[in-house]
C-alpha cells in the first residue's frame, strides 16, 4: 500500500527528473544555432582517427551516450583511423561549423604539423571546445634488457650506439616523439621501428623483436604488472598515482624531460560562440561524472576540461613545441 507521504515523496523525485530534462531542454532550447534556429535540433556527431574498442573511443562513446541524454539529441561516434588522425580532420572540415559535427583529438593533432605537410592548419582550421584529459607514457623494455633504472638504460645505450630499437606506432607520433626526445635529452642514439598500432608495437616488445617502447599506460601497465615487460619510469612531470613506485624519467635521470598525451574536442572553425559555449558546458558536465573517472584513471589517465580559448593557446603552443623538438631530435616522417 502507499501512504500519501510515500506517494508525495515519490511525485517529488518525478518532478525532479522531470525539472532536470525540463532544464536541459531550455538550455538546448535558449541556444541559437546562428540560422534563425535552435541548437541542437538533430542529429550529431563526433569523429576520432582511432579504431573502435581503443581507450579513446570507448571515451569518446561515452561522452557520445551522456550528450544523448542532456540534448535529447542522438549523438553518433564515427571512427576513420589512418595518417595519425589526419583522416579523421578531413573528414570533419568538410563539415559545417554548426558544432553537429566535433572531432576528438589526440596530441598526435599538433605533432603532426611537425613531421608533416598537412592539408589544414592544426589550429586556425578548427574551432577549439575543450580539453578531455590527459596522462603519462611509461618507458618499458623487455625483460633480457640489462637495466633496471633509467640511468641503467643510458648507459647501457651510449655503450651499444644504435644498437638498441625501440617500437612506436607510427612514424611522427606521441611513442616517436617520447622516443626521440628521450634520446636527444639523454645524448643517446636508438633505432626506431614502425608499427601499424601501439599494440602490435607492445606486442613485439613482449615478444623482444624489439628492446623498448614509451607505450601509453593503457597499453603499458597490464603488461608489466604481468612481468612481461619491465617498466623504467613515466615521462610525466609527477609520478602516476596507478603505479607511484614508479619515478619520472625526470627525476631518475633526464632532468627536464616531460611528455604527456592528452586529448581534446574541436570542431570546424567557424562555429558560433553560444553553441561552443553550451557544448564546452555540457562536455565539462559529462567528464566530471565518476564512471568516466574511473574508465580514464584505469587506462592512466585522468579527465580535465578547459575554457575553449585555454584549449586554442594550448593548441597553439603545442605546434611550436613538437616543430623544435622535431628540429632538434631530427624526427621526420618519411
Amino acid at each position: 500500500m502507499i501512504t500519501r507521504s510515500r506517494a508525495g515523496g515519490m511525485l517529488a523525485v518525478a518532478g525532479a527528473a522531470m525539472l532536470g530534462v525540463s532544464f536541459q531542454n531550455a538550455l538546448a532550447a535558449g541556444t541559437p544555432d546562428g540560422h534563425g534556429g535552435v541548437f541542437p535540433s538533430k542529429l550529431m556527431r563526433i569523429v576520432l582517427g582511432f579504431p573502435p574498442a581503443s581507450s579513446t573511443d570507448l571515451m569518446a562513446r561515452f561522452i557520445a551516450t551522456n550528450l544523448s541524454e542532456r540534448f535529447g539529441q542522438q549523438v553518433l561516434v564515427e571512427n576513420r583511423p589512418g595518417a595519425n588522425g589526419i583522416l579523421a580532420a578531413e573528414l570533419t572540415l568538410k563539415a559545417p561549423p554548426d558544432g553537429y559535427t566535433m572531432l576528438l583529438v589526440s596530441v598526435s593533432h599538433t605533432m603532426n604539423a611537425a613531421v608533416r605537410k598537412l592539408p589544414f592548419d592544426p589550429v586556425r582550421s578548427f574551432t577549439p571546445i575543450t580539453l578531455l584529459g590527459s596522462g603519462p607514457l611509461m618507458l618499458v623494455v623487455h625483460p633480457s634488457v640489462p637495466a633496471r633504472s633509467v640511468k641503467e638504460f643510458i648507459a647501457l645505450a651510449r655503450s651499444k650506439p644504435g644498437a638498441l630499437n625501440y617500437a612506436v606506432a607510427g612514424i611522427g607520433g606521441i611513442n616517436h616523439f617520447a622516443a626521440a626526445l628521450f634520446g636527444h635529452m639523454a645524448k643517446v642514439e636508438m633505432t626506431v621501428v614502425p608499427y601499424k598500432g601501439g599494440a602490435q608495437a607492445l606486442s613485439e616488445v613482449i615478444g623482444g623483436q624489439v628492446e623498448l617502447m614509451f607505450g601509453t599506460m593503457a597499453l603499458s601497465l597490464r603488461q608489466t604488472r604481468a612481468g612481461k615487460v619491465r617498466a623504467l619510469g613515466v615521462t610525466a612531470a609527477k609520478r602516476s598515482p596507478l603505479i607511484p613506485e614508479l619515478p619520472t624519467i625526470a627525476e631518475a635521470g633526464v632532468p627536464g624531460y616531460e611528455i604527456s598525451s592528452w586529448w581534446a574536442m574541436v570542431a570546424p572553425a567557424g562555429v558560433p560562440a553560444p553553441i561552443v559555449g553550451l557544448l564546452n558546458r555540457e562536455i565539462a558536465a559529462v567528464l566530471k561524472q565518476p564512471e568516466l573517472t574511473q574508465r580514464l584513471e584505469a587506462n592512466g589517465a585522468f579527465p580535465a576540461s578547459s575554457s575553449s580559448e585555454a584549449l586554442a593557446q594550448r593548441l597553439s603552443s603545442e605546434v611550436e613545441k613538437w616543430k623544435r623538438v622535431a628540429r632538434d631530435a631530427n624526427i621526420k616522417a618519411e
